[in-house]
C-alpha cells in the first residue's frame, strides 16, 4: 500500500512491484459465470496487415510468445506448490504493508482476529474462518502471483485446494477481494463474507486512524471502493451487522499501536544522540522514562481512546455517505436515508435500507403523501411560533383544554399510533410501523380543517401547539418528516 511498502498489485495487497499484464487468462471454470465453460487450448489475435503467407508467421511469432509463457507458469506453478502456504507467513513480518500501519504480517493478524469476530455474526464456522484468514494473502508471495499479479487470489484457491485445505477456506483466498466495484460479484459463502468483510473493515479502520481519509477527487487507498464493498457484502447477503461493534472489534489498540510506534522512533532519535555523544547515556535513560510515562498516562490512553471512537463515528458517516450514494445511483431517493437516520443513531446499515424502502412505498400512497403534507404544515406552524414565542412547544398537551372533537380525536390517534409504530420498529417490521402512521391521517386532515390553532386564549393556543408537536414526534417514531424532499 502506501508509505514505505514494497509496492502494490491489482488490488492493493501485492508486495510485488511487476505492472499488471493484461494478456494473462482467468484458468478458472466458475469464472465463466457457472455456465461451465472452460478453457480451451487455442488462442485468437488480430493483425492490422493482410500477411502473403496467411498470417503463418504470425501466428507461429505468437505461439512461440505464448509457449513460453505458459512454460514459465507450469514452471512457477510446480514450484509454487513444494512450499505450503502457511510456511510462506513469516516473511510477511518483514514486508511494509503501510509506514504508519506496520507490516503485512501485522495486518494478517489483525484480519485473522476481526474475521473470527465477524463469523457468528454471518453464519459462518469460525475455525474455517480463521483459517482462510490466516491464508487468504500468502499467494502474494508465489512465484505465479510473482509474474501474474492479476492472478493473487485465484492462485491462492488453487495452492489451498492442491494442500488439501476445506473448499471454503480456499475460496475465500480469491473471494475475500471481492466485491472490486459496483458491477463485480458479490460472495455469498459464509467464510468468504467474513474474511472480505474483515478485509475491508481494517483497511477503513486503519487509515481512519492515521487520519488518511478520502478527499475530493483523491483517494489513493481505495478506500471509497472498500466501503462500497463493505455495503454490498452486508446487503446483498441482507446482514444484520452492528458496524460500529465491528469497528471497536477491528483493532482499537491499532490507536495505541501507532503512538508506541512514535515514542519508539523517539527513542531510536535519543539513541543516535547519545551514539554521535549529544547526551549522555543517563540523560537519554531519563528522557526515555519521561516520554513512555507522558505518551501511555492513564489520561492520555483515556484521550487516545475517545479520538478512536470520534473516528469510528467518522467512519460510520463515511459509510451512510457511500451508501446515500449507492441510492443515488440506482435512483432511489436519498432524502430517504437522512429522513430515516435523523430520529436515531442506527450503524444496521440492512436496517436502514429497510426503513428506507418501506417509508418510500408508504410516500407513494395518498395516506403517505397527506400525511407528509400534514406533517410539514405541522413543523411550519410550530417553527414560526416557537420563533416567535422565543421557547418550544415540548410536553402532553392537556386533555381538559381539548374544546373539539377533533382535537380529541387526533390526540387518541396519536396515542395509538405512537404504541403501535414503536413495538413494528422494534419488531424491524417497517410496513407495519408505516400502517401505523397512515392511521393518522383522517385525524390530521380532520384537525387542520376544523381547528384554529392560534386561539385568542393563550393556554387553549399553547395546548393546540403542544398536539402539533405531538404530530411530528409520533411520525419520527419511523422517520424525520421534515428531512424529506416534496
Amino acid at each position: 500500500m502506501g508509505g514505505a511498502s514494497t509496492g502494490t498489485g491489482p488490488r492493493g495487497d501485492s508486495p510485488h512491484p511487476r505492472p499488471l499484464r493484461a494478456s494473462s487468462a482467468r484458468l478458472d471454470p466458475a469464472a465463466s459465470g457457472g455456465r461451465g465453460e472452460v478453457l480451451a487450448n487455442k488462442f485468437i489475435l488480430t493483425a492490422n496487415i493482410e500477411a502473403s503467407d496467411g498470417g503463418q508467421a504470425i501466428v507461429a511469432g505468437n505461439e512461440r510468445v505464448i509457449r513460453a509463457r505458459l512454460s514459465d507458469a507450469k514452471f512457477f506453478y510446480e514450484t509454487d506448490l513444494k512450499t505450503k502456504l502457511e510456511d510462506r507467513l513469516p516473511k510477511f513480518d518483514s514486508i511494509v504493508f503501510h509506514e504508519k500501519l506496520g507490516t503485512q504480517g501485522e495486518r494478517i493478524k489483525r484480519i485473522e482476529r476481526l474475521a473470527a469476530e465477524i463469523a457468528p455474526l454471518v453464519g459462518a464456522d469460525v475455525e474455517k474462518t480463521k483459517r482462510a484468514a490466516l491464508l487468504a494473502k500468502t499467494d502474494l508471495l508465489t512465484d505465479v502471483v510473482g509474474e501474474f499479479p492479476e492472478l493473487q487470489g485465484l492462485m491462492g484457491k488453487y495452492y489451498a485446494l492442491a494442500q488439501g485445505e476445506d473448499a471454503a477456506v480456499a475460496a475465500a483466498s480469491e473471494e475475500h477481494y471481492k466485491p472490486q466495484g459496483p458491477t463485480d460479484r458479490v460472495p455469498s459463502d459464509p467464510v468468504s463474507v467474513a474474511v472480505a468483510l474483515a478485509d475491508k473493515i481494517d483497511t477503513l479502520v486503519g487509515f481512519w486512524a492515521i487520519d488518511e481519509k478520502p478527499t475530493g477527487s483523491k483517494d489513493p487507498y481505495a478506500l471509497r471502493r472498500a466501503a462500497l464493498g463493505v455495503i454490498r457484502l452486508i446487503l446483498d447477503n441482507e446482514i444484520n451487522l452492528p458496524i460500529v461493534d465491528v469497528f471497536l472489534a477491528s483493532d482499537i489498540e491499532i490507536f495505541l499501536d501507532i503512538k508506541s510506534a512514535r515514542v519508539g522512533q523517539q527513542r531510536a532519535a535519543l539513541v543516535r544522540l547519545e551514539e554521535e555523544g549529544g547526551l549522555s547515556a543517563a540523560s537519554v535513560e531519563r528522557v526515555w522514562h519521561r516520554l513512555v510515562n507522558q505518551a501511555f498516562s492513564d489520561q492520555v490512553v483515556k484521550d487516545e481512546h475517545k479520538a478512536a471512537k470520534d473516528r469510528i463515528f467518522s467512519l460510520l458517516d463515511f459509510l451512510v455517505d457511500r451508501l446515500e450514494i449507492q441510492f443515488r445511483t440506482i435512483g432511489a431517493r436519498h432524502d430517504l436515508i437522512k429522513a430515516a437516520l435523523s430520529i436515531q443513531l442506527e450503524d444496521d446499515l440492512l436496517k436502514i435500507v429497510r426503513r428506507v424502502e418501506a417509508l418510500g412505498k408508504f410516500l407513494d400512497t395518498d395516506d403517505g403523501k397527506n400525511l407528509l403534507a400534514g406533517t410539514k404544515r405541522a413543523s411550519n406552524i410550530l417553527g414560526i411560533e416557537e420563533k416567535r414565542d422565543k421557547r418550544t412547544f415540548e410536553g402532553a398537551p392537556n386533555p381538559a383544554l381539548y374544546g373539539l372533537a377533533e382535537e380529541k380525536a387526533l390526540a387518541d390517534a396519536i396515542d395509538l399510533a405512537k404504541v403501535e409504530s414503536s413495538v413494528a420498529v422494534m419488531n424491524e417490521d417497517f410496513a407495519a410501523a408505516m400502517s401505523a402512521m397512515a392511521k393518522l391521517r383522517p385525524a390530521v386532515d380532520a384537525f387542520f380543517d376544523k381547528v384554529k390553532v392560534n386561539d385568542d386564549d393563550p393556554k387553549v393556543r399553547e395546548n393546540r401547539l403542544k398536539l402539533l408537536n405531538e404530530i411530528r414526534a409520533a411520525t419520527r417514531a419511523v422517520a424525520d418528516f421534515s428531512k424529506i424532499e416534496g
